[in-house]
């Protein structure tokens, strides 16, 4: 195995504690040119930034003869860098160490994975602690002060708790959705689906509200798909109603034939997506402004239609404003036949 393509830096000593060998990697990372021969100690020139340098700290020749594996942690090169270092030993019949093998890795990539799921972390609590709020305020409201309020103010009150718990569920439900999707683990029922009649029933639910929901349009003869009907109910549900809330109003949805497929335009009214947002808003947590969801619906969206085989994009429709253009593949099992 050549170990110069290992992501990773690695250096392996012997039992005279010398190194044997050290990838280009670990080269680069230790600033010396060609450790071959030197100590491990000097090979290693990594430290806690209080003086104690990783060979004395870890004592990979010494300690316990069962002790086979270093731990990972974090420690400086000489100019500063983090580094995660960690080691196992190879031992001969009677426990003597005969050869060190040292991995090291660059921090950088660990801090930001860090920093972002801490971030997630303190999103979620946030979006959990703001209906959380109005269910507790209302209900102790209610327990402590019950006979100072009339009927009317009491429904109002159990409304809110019934819409905030409502709201609740439905950012659990999300945030569930994007941990499997996240994980591989969106599970899929398929069946055949007319997505031109799925649309049509999916629009007359829900109605035109303020007027502005536009007329559906099926261009030729739609070949039928093999997709998860409720799936894609919540994909182009998510689709239509941020046209609706975000996008000054739903201009079209448009059904097309697309090569082994099914293309579906969702065109707004609004003023469109600047091109170097429209990846980000496939992002975790991303909103188009002040009255938004949870953020996590296009994530969802992306996610199912990719589990789908499919694709998602956002360009601009020929009259202005935003087009989401959703392609889904027929994806007909082989079983059923042409």
């Amino acid at each position: 195995m050549d170990l110069d393509n290992f992501p990773d830096g690695v250096i392996v000593a012997g039992p005279n504690e010398r190194v044997l060998y050290a990838n280009d990697l670990a080269c680069e990372m230790t600033g010396i040119g060609d450790p071959v021969g030197m100590h491990l100690d000097n090979a290693l020139p990594f430290d806690d930034l209080k003086g104690h340098s990783w060979f004395d700290a870890a004592d990979p020749y010494g300690g316990l003869r069962i002790r086979k594996r270093i731990a990972e942690q974090p420690w400086f090169s000489p100019h500063g860098v983090e580094h995660l270092i960690t080691a196992r030993m190879l031992r001969d019949e009677h426990g003597a160490v005969r050869q060190v093998v040292v991995s090291i890795r660059n921090a950088r990539a660990r801090k930001v994975h860090d920093r972002e799921r801490s971030d997630l972390v303190a999103t979620v609590a946030h979006e959990l602690r703001s209906p959380l709020t109005g269910i507790k305020g209302f209900s102790s409201t209610l327990l402590t002060k019950w006979d100072r309020f009339s009927d009317d103010q009491r429904q109002l009150m159990l409304e809110t708790v019934d819409a905030d718990a409502d709201r609740l569920t439905r950012l659990i439900t999300e945030l569930l959705d994007a941990a499997r999707i996240d994980a591989g683990r969106l599970a899929l029922r398929r069946e055949e689906v007319r997505v031109d009649d799925l649309l049509a029933r999916l629009m007359a639910s829900m109605g035109s509200g303020d007027g502005q929901a536009g007329a559906l349009t099926v261009d030729g003869d739609i070949s039928a798909i093999w997709a998860d009907r409720d799936r894609l109910i919540q994909v182009f549900t998510n689709l239509i109603e941020n046209a609706l809330r975000h996008g000054l109003g739903l201009r079209e949805v448009k059904v097309v034939s697309d090569g082994d497929g099914v293309r579906v335009h969702v065109a707004d009214l609004g003023p469109g997506i600047a091109v170097d947002e429209r990846t980000r808003v496939f992002s975790r947590f991303w909103r188009a402004g002040p009255g938004a969801g949870s953020g996590l619906g296009m994530f969802i969206s992306a996610g199912i239609i990719d589990e789908h085989g499919g694709s998602i994009e956002i360009t601009d429709h020929s009259e202005g404003g935003a087009d989401v253009q959703v392609w889904l593949p027929v994806n007909k099992p082989a079983a059923i036949g042409p």
